[in-house]
């Protein structure tokens, strides 16, 4: 009998060493090895085709072709994949779980005619994904499952069915038998990954990766696996909240900050056209501590709702709480106001909550936060018409933003009548011929007595 071979894996970036370490000299990170049982070295993972006719060449003699996208039913994946899905990609998939990867997938292989598609599920069965199909509503005769684990029989499977698209539910399921260790091992699936993105190059057949999330809100496994893969998909959104975000992370074929926005409903996903009108409440009166941000996600412009809470610390301590904005930049917006401004918040509890469940790290939202808390802390109600786009400086000085233009038409769009930006963005405007009143400010002080004076 063969001696097997064991060796030590980081956890979160994959490095292999041969005995244990406590800090792993890769990435950092303590405690995070563990002993593995890993294949023999005279087994090999791949098969021996011939190479003979594969040489180098010259990288001006190689042939231009136009690029070629598959365009997938859904138009919201299409945007994050930068115009549609690349034949041969390798793209991974992650979210928390019930966030609804497994449905968003399922439905687009439903929706998509004319695909031949191969869906993988290593979790469930036949019959539940029957039951999910089910409550989608949609038939297709064209989408194909199978439920096995083993990485061996579903590329067998592969060559035989010769699909156009390939889903796997989800990769830490998958088991290789040239790894002797459980499924969901570091080995596992680095192996599993290196196997089913071969099958994706040489068959130059897409393939969607599903991924697990740990409780750092990382994708489970060696962080090698996202440098393996094409194209990295974020599924984010509040499971008590009915919008999702679908976010790119990496991206070798297109844009990198592009979102899609997705309404859970109970028969599957919706698309959302117009996020910008659903984000906004429809209020009968006016509210102190509200105020309208425009911001760019990609070359999606949104309006969103900045909410504030400002109130006397009632333990001595003040407290500074965020949802869905950076607590650190609440913090320095804060300070500004304080030195800068002279407004006494330093001793008050502020509460800032984005409407919605949206997690937003454009800096374009500064100038709302400031109203809204300066609206809350003044008790004044800011009128539903007006809406804000600019940077807060340390100094105090109303910074320029980028993309001002599709800010202003967004806004223009929607019915608003007023929109603050900063004086500096006025020469990128020059040309906008739109309805809505555009107010120029340079200093804090000029909101202040404009809005609240």
């Amino acid at each position: 009998m063969a001696k097997l071979k064991k060796a030590f894996f980081c956890q979160n970036c994959g490095a292999e060493a041969a005995k244990w370490i406590g800090n792993c000299p890769n990435c950092g990170e303590w405690n995070t090895y563990v002993e593995e049982i890993i294949e023999n070295k005279n087994t090999s993972s791949y098969s021996t085709k011939s190479k003979a006719n594969n040489k180098a060449i010259p990288i001006l003699e190689i042939e231009e072709s136009k690029e070629i996208r598959y365009q997938s039913p859904d138009k919201e994946m299409n945007r994050v994949l930068g115009g549609g899905l690349v034949p041969g990609s390798l793209v991974l998939f992650g979210g928390e779980p019930g966030i609804g990867k497994s449905t968003l997938l399922l439905q687009i292989a439903l929706q998509w005619s004319g695909i031949k598609i191969f869906y993988v599920s290593g979790e469930e069965s036949n019959r539940q994904i029957k039951m999910r199909a089910d409550r989608i509503g949609i038939k297709n005769s064209q989408c194909l499952l199978y439920t096995e684990t083993s990485l061996q029989s579903i590329l067998q499977q592969l060559d035989k069915e010769n699909a156009d698209v390939v889903i796997v539910d989800s990769i830490q399921t998958l088991n290789s038998s040239l790894i002797d260790s459980a499924a969901g091992s570091i080995s596992q699936i680095r192996e599993c990954a290196a196997q089913l993105m071969r099958f994706a190059k040489e068959s130059n057949t897409p393939v969607f990766l599903i991924g697990h999330i740990n409780k750092e809100g990382n994708i489970a496994g060696p962080k090698v696996l996202e440098h393996m893969v094409d194209v990295v998909l974020q599924f984010e959104g509040d499971r008590n909240h009915m919008y999702r975000l679908l976010r790119s992370t990496k991206n070798r074929f297109g844009p990198t900050n592009e979102i899609g926005i997705f309404e859970m409903q109970s028969n599957g996903l919706k698309q959302i056209d117009n996020p910008s009108d659903i984000l906004i409440s429809h209020r009968e009166e006016l509210l102190s501590g509200t105020a309208i941000a425009t911001s760019m996600e990609g070359l999606r412009p949104l309006l969103i709702e900045i909410q504030s809470l400002v109130s006397t610390a009632a333990y001595g301590t003040p407290q500074r709480s965020t949802t869905g904005y950076d607590t650190k930049r609440l913090n320095m917006l804060l300070a500004v106001l304080e030195k800068r401004c002279g407004f006494k918040i330093g001793m008050k509890d502020v509460f800032l909550n984005i409407a919605g469940g949206l997690k937003v790290e454009d800096t374009a939202l500064d100038l709302a936060v400031v109203v809204a808390i300066l609206s809350s802390n003044e008790d004044i109600p800011i009128a539903q018409d007006i809406a804000f786009a600019a940077e807060i400086g340390l100094s105090g000085e109303i910074r320029p933003v980028n993309r001002i233009e599709q800010r202003i038409l967004e806004s223009n769009k929607l019915g608003f009548k007023r929109i603050f930006i900063s004086k500096y963005n006025l020469k990128e405007i020059a040309h906008i011929k739109a309805a809505i009143d555009i107010v120029a400010v340079a200093r804090i002080e000029e909101i202040y007595d404009n809005l609240f004076s």
